[in-house]
């Protein structure tokens, strides 16, 4: 079944745009630039929208707090009468490091405020879920506080490959192969073997070339000459 709205996960406002609860967002607004698609506020939905005319999809930035995500996917959705099955959520994911996206469908909250509100809002969890990977926090620390910090350098450029190889699959996803996207998205990339230099054999060392006996015995001549003299 093809995808026809697709929902990026995040806060508004510039002090939220860079943070790792935005990850959702990051991915649609890219694919929106990607397709020269804008995304402008929309009063009755209560979010940024944009439409794939060639997938016949739509992208939902909802402009409302994460924790209220839900009534921009519940009005969309009911407005164009989209299935549950039909819309794909994209969210930052604790329990994945910086750099995994991994995609499914349906299944739990695990705490995410954002997924909580669509489910009850939609009053289903069968909906896909684009999972991108921020990583946890340090023992003892809040993971809402986690979520809304700004990533290091080297976290964010990992979740930026993580958008990448995503957004490469977007296409087959809008267009229901599911499976496929699923086992290129979750097939690590191993880096190339290195090769080994070469082991040469020592060379060969060739054994003393006897020495024939009358040069051996003019050789042994001299050498006693020379000690002793002439007498």
């Amino acid at each position: 079944m093809a995808i026809r709205l697709v929902v990026g996960l995040g806060n508004p406002g510039k002090e939220f745009e860079r943070t790792r609860h935005n990850a959702g967002f990051w991915l649609v607004e890219r694919f929106a630039q990607a397709n020269h698609v804008a995304l402008r506020k929309d009063a009755k939905f209560q979010a940024l929208v944009g439409r794939i005319d060639a997938a016949g999809a739509w992208l939902l930035l909802p402009q409302s707090f994460m924790n209220r995500s839900g009534s921009a996917v519940q009005m969309l959705a009911g407005f164009f009468k989209i299935k549950p099955e039909e819309i794909l959520v994209v969210h930052d994911e604790l329990d994945f490091q910086p750099g995994v996206a991994r995609l499914k469908l349906g299944g739990g909250i695990a705490g995410h405020n954002g997924l909580r509100d669509i489910s009850q809002r939609i009053g289903s969890h069968e909906y896909w879920r684009l999972r991108l990977g921020v990583g946890r926090p340090q023992p003892g620390r809040e993971g809402a506080d986690y979520v809304l910090e700004k990533p290091p350098a080297e976290e964010k450029a990992a979740i930026d490959a993580a958008i990448d190889k995503s957004l490469e699959l977007l296409p087959q996803m809008l267009a229901g192969d599911m499976q496929s996207a699923m086992n290129k998205l979750h097939t690590e990339e191993k880096p190339p073997a290195k090769k080994e230099p070469e082991k040469k054999d020592p060379p060969v060392k060739e054994p003393p070339k006897p020495v024939p006996e009358k040069k051996a015995e003019a050789a042994k001549k001299g050498l006693l000459g020379g000690l002793f003299g002439k007498k």
